[in-house]
């Protein structure tokens, strides 16, 4: 009898141990690019997804380097996600390396993307190298910054569309798209999800509105460390600054640093914040030339871990404007 029973409980534990790899395989395999894309896929998919996110969280996706095991997660994967708009230099070179045959998804397909500041200033400069040729010279003039910024050219286009919260309800879509279109035995779940997700960001929005309605109008000039916030001072109101420009790869001059420095003294900067991806050093110096407080963390490019403010994207936004407007009115 004791030998029966044994049997059996192993019977048991073999057929449970079946159930929960046939469950596990049954999971939609996703990579996500990075933390904040892998976040709303998270609330995309639920328990029908399993997602690997290649750079972790508090990482800089401007400069990652993929590792061995990133090409073997994409060669597994059923669904990639990427940001696009040139967000992921690296992705490009790891998508043929691993040979997947997962479709790549960009999910900022259907924003308005902005364009960004060093692209108009590199379009600037072009008008004003032309306008020198016509000179006598026949010499074309190259800035300091044109020199210091060589190499550094990172699209027309601002990849930090995240920053805004409708950008956000269209990542979802296009995530759900994605899933529907793959795993179509789980698309009701999927559009369930997302439904109930973006009820959640409309609230956020109406959050995040109310919050910087509260901070006086002549006090809605922020330093940042790079220029990733255009989406939300394009969306909310506030004016955002940096000394570094869309990318954290190329870094900020002396020239850049100095101009700053004149800037933030003739629009009156209310306060300068530091970022979860970046060396604190180059706000700490221009915080001493300027006088500003550093007003704290900002989480731009990547959210927190389990323990940290803005483990979620819903979290970050919320920490994120919750202290701009801390340091701003001193609550």
């Amino acid at each position: 009898m004791f030998r029966t029973f044994r049997f059996a409980t192993f019977a048991s534990i073999l057929t449970l141990g079946a159930f929960a790899s046939n469950a596990s395989a049954a999971e939609l395999q996703v990579v996500a690019s990075f933390s904040i894309i892998a976040d709303l896929a998270k609330n995309v998919g639920g328990d029908r997804v399993e997602i690997s996110t290649l750079v972790p969280v508090d990482g800089d996706a401007h400069v990652y380097e993929p590792r061995p095991a990133d090409a073997a997660s994409l060669e597994q994967a059923q669904v990639v996600l990427v940001n696009g708009l040139q967000f992921e230099g690296f992705m490009s070179r790891l998508i043929e390396t691993s040979g997947t045959k997962a479709p790549v998804v960009e999910v900022s397909k259907g924003i308005e993307p902005l364009k960004t500041a060093e692209e108009e200033h590199h379009h600037e400069n072009e008008a004003h190298a032309e306008a020198e040729h016509d000179h006598a010279t026949e010499e074309k003039v190259e800035t300091a910054h044109d020199r210091d910024h060589e190499g550094h050219h990172h699209g027309e286009f601002d990849p930090h569309a995240w920053q805004s919260i409708h950008n956000a309800e269209i990542y979802v879509k296009n995530i759900a798209d994605a899933f529907c279109e793959t795993d179509k035995a789980g698309c009701a779940t999927y559009t369930a999800n997302s439904q109930a997700y973006l009820a959640k960001l409309a609230d956020l929005e109406a959050e995040v509105k109310a919050a910087v309605a509260a901070i006086p109008e002549d006090k809605r000039t922020i330093i940042t460390s790079h220029d990733a916030f255009g989406y939300f001072e394009h969306e909310y109101g506030l004016k955002f600054i940096a000394p570094e420009g869309v990318s954290t790869e190329a870094e900020a001059s002396a020239a850049d640093v100095a101009k700053l420095v004149d800037q933030v003294k003739e629009d009156k900067a209310s306060a300068i914040f530091v970022e979860n991806i970046t060396n604190s050093r180059l706000a700490e110096q221009i915080a001493r030339e300027t006088g500003l407080t550093i007003g704290g963390t900002l989480y731009s490019d990547a959210l927190s871990g389990k323990g940290g403010p803005a483990s979620t994207y819903i979290d970050m936004f919320r920490y994120n404007v919750n202290t701009l407007k801390a340091a701003i009115l001193g609550s």
